[in-house]
């Protein structure tokens, strides 16, 4: 067996809210990464001001570039969002905008894996379909399968304790990293 470089990860969560089920995901992904990955949490997007023109004319703000760096040297990409009316959180919306007027665009190339939780049956989808049309325009590699959609959250989460504690949605994660890595890799080759 040949030797394989570590790949590392990052995650950008599309939530604000502290005790987001998808933010306990993101937070739950480098606990359950498997062998040669790494994964770490990029900063809040929280931080990003509305996108404007005129700010982007005056500079492009320090958290927008200094998130863009992290994702250029990341191997991969991780998007952990909720569905908010059928589709991304505006946060998030506003993240990709402020990403997309970056030089070299830290997108472009980058193997992306989405995962979403709701409380509802389908997990997310419609979310995840409209930001999969976003990350096109940006050039992202976009992991086609296996879809990350937790639905029927509440059986799976401890609200307490703000755990992930059902093993098969996480094994599940697992083998949804193990594609990005694969994915990661062949793209590198």
């Amino acid at each position: 067996m040949s030797f394989q470089k570590e790949l590392h990860f990052v995650v950008l969560l599309g939530s604000l809210r502290a005790g987001s089920l998808n933010g306990i995901v993101a937070r739950t992904l480098p606990q359950i990464a498997p062998p040669g990955v790494s994964i770490s949490q990029l900063g809040s997007i929280a931080d990003f001001p509305h996108y404007s023109q005129d700010i982007q004319d005056n500079g492009i703000p320090e958290s927008v570039s200094l998130m863009a760096d992290k994702i250029r040297e990341a191997d991969g990409l991780i998007i952990v969002t909720p569905e908010y009316n059928y589709s991304i959180p505006g946060v998030l919306k506003n993240a990709i905008d402020w990403l997309s007027r970056l030089t070299p665009q830290p997108l472009a190339g980058k193997p992306v894996a989405i995962q979403t939780v709701s409380p509802g049956a389908i997990g997310g989808a419609r979310a995840q379909y409209h930001l999969r049309q976003s990350l096109v325009f940006l050039d992202a590699f976009v992991l086609n399968k296996p879809e990350a959609m937790i639905g029927q959250a509440s059986e799976k989460f401890d609200t307490e304790s703000l755990e992930l504690i059902d093993q098969k949605t996480k094994d599940f994660l697992v083998r949804q990293i193990n594609a990005l890595a694969d994915l990661t890799r062949k793209i590198a080759s």
